[in-house]
């Protein structure tokens, strides 16, 4: 059986690189908000406290119940875990003199302590707090040290629990990973099983239990995420799964026929259904983004629906809901992310469509969901796809939609993405796509005046989408991308380039 690891999140925003660090050492592990019931601690060999927006000097700090935790089970407290642990414990925690943020060097580490082996003295480290340790309790022994922060790291003797006032989850702290391996692998002793094919196995075991000789609908996206739990699926219950391939107009250009040519190539069991005119129709004249986006997604359940009315005894909804979307549902400190967001999978159907839902990769994030595609042998080129925004075109065309803007959107597009394949470029890219604004401007193509559209190319580096930064192209390139665009794109005459990063601005315009 699995081995588990647990992480109590307090609402810290690092605590998904906590889990995916974990990962990285080839343990499994869970978040769950510290105040949640749906968890029993005897599952898990071990747990981590992350850290938090709050300080435990106030009155709404977070509270968890260590009872059976602390002392019975390995535990390491991380940043507000390791104030937790002191401040309540019989030590003082107060306001540092000034904030403890960003890079620091540990001055002081004890070697003889197994949670820093192999971590030399002026290791950087991470810090991210405005209170800190003043005084330790009793039993409690300081094991590093920063300049500014005597009480870095400590252990409470007779027990197994230790705690951190930096993030070894971040990438700035150099020795992290190092950190986790010690307190995991040395320390707890949890088993380094966590595999992409460990992964497929248990999964096929588990839908072949759960579902059985029923059938399965899935809407694909031609994304990374549907695809592996198409192929997931396929593993587990053969031509009992049943696939529906919308093209709701505002696709890539030539992206319907491509990508359903793949999955049956694949031998996916795939319907293409080409609602293209329906789509656009109903879209006519709208120009708020928001009721665009509600309008796409009215009209994909539409055409699921009916598609799905046309099979016989399908009881089961397969989705491609990956982690992150199942922790941002579910918030430790309320707030926005504790509603759930609609996602471009199949998120969102009505209670009228009485079908059961199957997530295979609810419990991995997107860069395990690749490495899972890997192991199972999906192609590389649709392993490697820039994600895809659920409402296409419609979204990077802002205003109203007509078939001649999704045209030219189609074709400049195609300009930038084929020309970032042709560089060598589109790997080192985590997404890119073309907005065509609602502004005309004044040209000269030979001795004519021209009033055309303008597109904005944007191409951003991230690593799951929530922050991102744009891409330093080369000028070679944009000045050769621009040049394609306007000379073979009807109906555009300027081309510009977002250096925007999210925050403040988002990756797609609307």
């Amino acid at each position: 059986m699995q081995q588990k690891v647990l992480i109590l999140d307090f609402g810290s925003q690092f605590t998904q690189l906590i889990a995916r660090r974990v990962r990285e050492l080839n343990i499994y592990c869970e978040i769950h908000p510290y105040n949640s019931e749906k968890f029993s601690v005897d599952d898990y060999k071990a747990v981590i406290l992350s850290g938090s927006p709050h300080s435990v000097r106030s009155e709404e700090a977070p509270q968890p119940d260590l009872s059976k935790i602390k002392g019975l089970k390995p535990l390491l407290g991380v940043c507000y875990g390791a104030q937790y642990l002191a401040h309540f414990y019989g030590g003082e925690v107060g306001a540092s003199k000034t904030r403890e943020y960003g890079r620091a060097n540990l001055s002081f580490v004890d070697h003889s302590n197994e949670l820093f082996e192999g971590i030399e003295k002026d290791s950087q480290v991470w810090m991210s707090h405005s209170d800190t340790i003043l005084h330790l309790p009793d039993t409690y022994k300081r094991i590093a040290s920063t300049h500014d922060v005597e009480n870095a790291a400590y252990k409470i003797e007779g027990e197994d629990t230790y705690a951190i006032q930096f993030h070894p989850e971040v990438y700035h702290s150099t020795d992290g990973l190092t950190l986790l391996e010690n307190f995991l692998v040395k320390i707890a002793d949890v088993a380094q099983t966590w595999t992409p094919d460990s992964f497929v196995d248990s999964t096929v075991d588990a839908i072949k239990a759960k579902v059985g000789n029923d059938k399965v609908v899935l809407g694909l996206s031609g994304g990374v995420d549907s695809t592996v739990a198409a192929v997931l699926l396929d593993k587990a219950i053969g031509k009992n799964l049943h696939c529906i391939f919308v093209n709701n107009g505002l696709l890539r250009k030539n992206e319907f026929q491509n990508v359903l040519n793949q999955y049956e190539g694949m031998g996916l069991n795939v319907k293409g259904v080409d609602a293209s005119a329906r789509f656009l129709e109903a879209l006519k004249g709208e120009s708020d983004p928001e009721k665009k986006r509600k309008i796409i997604g009215r009209c994909f359940i539409e055409v699921f629906d009916e598609e799905s009315h046309l099979l016989t005894d399908v009881k089961w909804l397969a989705q491609g809901t990956i982690y992150p979307d199942v922790i941002e549902s579910v918030s430790a400190t309320g707030g926005p992310s504790a509603t759930i967001k609609s996602h471009h999978n199949v998120g969102g159907l009505p209670d009228f469509m009485k079908l059961k839902i199957v997530e295979p990769l609810r419990m991995i994030f997107k860069d395990e969901v690749r490495r899972v595609g890997k192991s199972l042998g999906i192609d590389p080129e649709l392993l490697g796809r820039h994600p895809f925004p659920g409402p296409g075109m419609g979204i990077r065309i802002l205003g109203d939609i007509t078939a001649e803007k999704v045209r030219i959107l189609q074709e400049v597009d195609a300009v930038f993405i084929d020309g970032l394949k042709a560089w060598g470029l589109y790997d080192g890219v985590w997404q890119a796509g073309a907005m065509l604004l609602p502004v005309n401007s004044v040209g000269v193509m030979g001795d004519e005046r021209t009033y055309e559209k303008v597109v904005a190319l944007r191409a951003v580096e991230s690593t799951d989408g929530m922050t991102a930064d744009w891409v330093d192209l080369p000028y070679k390139f944009l000045q050769e991308t621009s040049n394609k665009i306007i000379n073979n794109v009807k109906g555009v005459n300027r081309v510009v380039y977002d250096i925007s990063s999210k925050p403040p601005a988002t990756i797609e315009w609307e």
